[in-house]
């Protein structure tokens, strides 16, 4: 057998494998001595068929399997041996291959068409600078979060009289041109309304100061600027039906429900945080603004992963790829998708190829590697984020890891998992490394910046 790589330019190259009878020989000979042990042919016991025979019917086919499987195997052991960075998979050359017959032959030749990574360098140095951004967490923040987590901790009670946002139940009535009940009208028990979110002010302001018990008269299809969406679920008719009842109706308070937020004690302290890790306001709030802190950290080290590839990037400069061999490859790999595909998104796929062999650099030089133990780490912490944004700050680690283990059992979610994994500990390595030009800028710069890009 034998190998030889033939480079066309500094990004495609031939790999020619050559074959002889002796290399596959002994293999064809054993394969087809366990087929015969298998084998059930017409007239003769099992495993007792002539050898000669089966030779015949089968060992162009048993030939080309052993062939193919030992052809794998070299060619990919050359690869490895010779440390060939290739982009994708060999492709068969379709000059210069010939035709292969597994019958007669015996030495064989196969030629195959290699991409090869453009070379450059994507590593790092003190030399380097990065932008890197810190989100203020000012005292406006903190108390919008602490609200929040009042809020949550809120419970509704059932009041006397109307307020601004409160919540009613009560009876409707649809009235005629003179304000008396319409004889085969509209009537709804328990209807509830928040007429705070009423788009018309005079409507809202028809129930200002109402008690239980009081009947005022208004016109929902004005409250709600005649949306049968809103008309229809109020009045328990048909969008179609809603659209035409445009009349007054009246409202019989049976129930009015206000919304208080929990105070800022002990026992929301304890909600949020755990028992006894704060037993003040002031330490509430502290504990807070630390908690987002390190949230926003998360986010600034993201925006510092994208400015780190827009920068190395810029750096590196245009690479020269092998265009015509991954046009090939991205065709093979979407057959079902068109040339049209290909064509739409070859650029763009050019673009995230450079990153992804920058960061198999940075991989390289920073020494990266990802056990369970991270991505399981990577996944709680995903969790935790989520858990807080519905306001729950405090949620046992057993439960954390319960439901980051449940995220890695989807191969989709545990694949994007080791990635972040990954550009997580090369964020903190390059950190450590470059020349960081800190700015500090507020939550909505800093969304701006991320929509922007």
């Amino acid at each position: 057998m034998n190998i030889t790589l033939e480079k066309i330019d500094a990004v495609n190259g031939l790999i020619t494998v050559e074959i002889e009878k002796a290399d596959y020989a002994e293999k064809v000979d054993k394969a087809l001595k366990d087929f015969r042990k298998k084998a059930n042919m017409p007239g003769f016991r099992p495993g007792q068929a002539p050898m000669g025979m089966l030779k015949q019917r089968f060992g162009e086919e048993i030939t080309a399997e052993q062939v193919n499987k030992l052809l794998g195997e070299k060619l990919y052991g050359y690869i490895r041996e010779e440390k060939l960075n290739i982009l994708g998979e060999p492709l068969p050359n379709a000059e210069k291959q010939m035709d292969i017959d597994f019958k007669t032959m015996e030495k064989m030749s196969f030629v195959f068409d290699v991409a090869f990574a453009p070379e450059f360098d994507g590593k790092l140095s003190e030399n380097d600078t990065v932008d890197y951004y810190t989100i203020t967490v000012d005292d406006e923040m903190v108390g919008k979060q602490v609200d929040m987590y009042a809020s949550r901790a809120g419970q509704y009670t059932k009041v006397d009289d109307y307020q601004e946002k409160d919540m009613v139940k009560g009876l409707i009535v649809e009235l005629d041109e003179n304000g008396n009940a319409l004889e085969g009208g509209l009537q709804v028990e328990d209807a509830v309304m928040l007429p705070n979110y009423f788009k018309n002010d005079e409507e809202k302001a028809k129930f200002a100061g109402a008690k239980v018990g009081d009947v005022i008269t208004f016109n929902p299809y004005n409250a709600y600027n005649g949306s049968d969406i809103e008309l229809s679920s109020l009045l328990k008719i048909s969008k179609e039906e809603a659209a035409e009842k445009k009349g007054n109706f009246s409202y019989q308070f049976t129930e009015i429900t206000r919304f208080t937020p929990a105070e800022l004690n002990q026992e929301l302290f304890d909600q949020v945080l755990g028992e006894g890790k704060v037993s003040s306001e002031e330490e509430f709030r502290a504990e807070v603004r630390k908690t987002m802190e390190e949230q926003f950290a998360t986010d600034s080290d993201f925006k510092f992963m994208i400015d780190l590839r827009t920068y190395l990037t810029g750096r590196i400069g245009e690479l020269s790829y092998p265009e015509a061999m991954l046009k090939r490859i991205m065709r093979l790999n979407n057959q079902d998708k068109g040339e049209k595909f290909v064509e739409d998104n070859f650029e763009k796929s050019l673009k995230e190829l450079t990153w992804h062999l920058t960061k198999e650099q940075l991989i390289e030089q920073f020494e990266v590697k990802i056990e369970h133990a991270d991505v399981l780490e990577t996944a709680k912490q995903v969790t935790r984020v989520q858990f807080a944004l519905y306001g729950m700050a405090n949620v046992p680690d057993e439960v954390l890891v319960n439901y980051a283990s449940e995220m890695l059992k989807d191969q989709r979610q545990a694949e994007g998992l080791v990635e972040r994994c990954v550009e997580n500990k090369i964020a903190a390595a390059a950190k450590g490394l470059v020349k960081l030009n800190h700015k500090t800028v507020s939550i909505e710069e800093f969304n701006k910046m991320l929509s922007a890009e």
